[in-house]
């Protein structure tokens, strides 16, 4: 189903077009393939990056693209669309080169272009198996030795932990609280990061996650991203960008569940005719329809804040939330449309679904988005 879009240049158009091509041409036809052996596709991220679509949103004169956020997530929503796992590492990649890009020094942005060309493929170091959504009470430590900092502790739940170049490490150089979290930029291959094996997820198998162990990992002091303390700030702030990001994933993955189920319901026939003329089919997709554009709606209705430079961190959060419901639902219906094919793996709509889920999860559970917007409707 073709998407009308109203994008703020003409360039945006012959952007999403390539992205469109790339996606059909270096994507679509390795998704089932990757999924079955649970294969990170590094070599079709890195083409993505050679593309100029894992910078898309940071300065020209870093390396990146200069797109507005509105631009970039339109972006991710056609590579999720094809291939979950490829729109995902896009996504958090474009979050692991986020503290660099807007807090680090002269020195660390010197690294950007490598980054940001998708050369060097990037994780983000927060959560612990223990801290889940309260990431302020993190426990891994970084403790200065001389020039550099020796980190211990472990981080859970790692996209690209055993792939990624760079990490992004939030530690706790000071006392109790969000005030004593700082942020280290560590290389992949610094003595004593211990990637763990993958877990075994239900989705996203194409994507490993694991722990991250550090055992007296020494990082060099020059490597501190912004200044000690500022490390939990620098995280939020990311993570506001990245769940606009998981949103335009959810509008992806719903609306490429959505256009297999209408596919299918015109195809399909019984007692005569196709199901897709049965009022109760018709109606199903015409809700998966309307939630799939309402998504849309308020993802990019967050991102053009951001790009104007407003307060939009409630709204990522509601895009996100609803997003994400929104995937989960359609997806679901999808299966149902399809029936008893819906459950079998020669159909995408099962793998769609079972995708959903994670990124109800993800970048904050949608618990936690609910609370952030509570939250602001008291304060108001």
């Amino acid at each position: 189903m073709t998407v009308d879009r109203t994008l703020p240049t003409e360039e945006a158009g012959d952007l999403l077009d390539l992205t469109t091509e790339i996606a059909d041409r270096e994507l679509a036809p390795k998704v089932a393939d990757h999924e079955a052996r649970r294969v990170f596709p590094r070599e079709a991220v890195r083409t993505l990056g050679r593309a100029g679509l894992l910078g898309l949103p940071y300065p020209e004169e870093h390396g990146g693209a200069g797109q507005p956020y509105e631009v970039y997530l339109q972006v991710l929503e056609i590579l999720a669309s094809r291939w979950l796992t490829a729109a995902e590492a896009v996504s958090v990649h474009t979050l692991a080169c986020f503290p660099v890009a807007t807090a680090g020094s002269e020195q660390l942005r010197k690294l950007l272009p490598d980054m940001l060309g998708g050369e060097l493929l990037g994780a983000y170091c927060l959560t612990e198996p223990q801290g889940g959504s309260d990431a302020a009470s993190l426990t891994t430590r970084a403790v200065r030795d001389g020039d550099s900092y020796v980190v211990d502790g472990t981080k859970a739940w790692i996209t690209h932990a055993r792939d990624a170049d760079f990490y992004n490490v939030f530690a706790r150089t000071g006392g109790p609280g969000p005030d004593g979290i700082s942020c280290l930029l560590a290389d992949a291959g610094t003595p004593g990061i211990l990637p763990q094996a993958a877990e075994r997820t239900m989705g996203l198998h194409s994507s490993p996650v694991a722990q991250v162990v550090f055992d007296g990992a020494r990082i060099p002091a020059d490597r501190l991203v912004g200044d000690e303390g500022t490390g939990f700030a620098i995280a939020m702030r990311a993570l506001d960008s990245g769940r606009l990001g998981i949103a335009a994933c959810a509008v992806g993955l719903a609306q490429a569940a959505l256009d297999y189920a209408v596919a299918y319901a015109k195809e399909r026939e019984q007692f005569g005719r196709p199901i897709v003329e049965f009022q109760g089919l018709g109606f199903m997709l015409a809700d998966m329809a309307t939630h799939v554009s309402a998504a849309r709606a308020l993802t990019l209705a967050a991102a053009r804040l951001r790009d104007h430079g407003r307060p939009y961190s409630i709204e990522a959060a509601k895009a996100k939330l609803f997003a994400t419901d929104v995937a989960m639902r359609v997806t679901t219906d999808a299966v149902q449309v399809l029936g008893g094919y819906g459950y079998v793996a020669d159909h995408p709509v099962e793998r769609y679904m079972r995708e959903a889920k994670v990124l109800q999860i993800v970048e904050g559970t949608n618990q936690i988005q609910r609370l952030v917007i509570s939250r602001s409707l008291a304060k108001g």
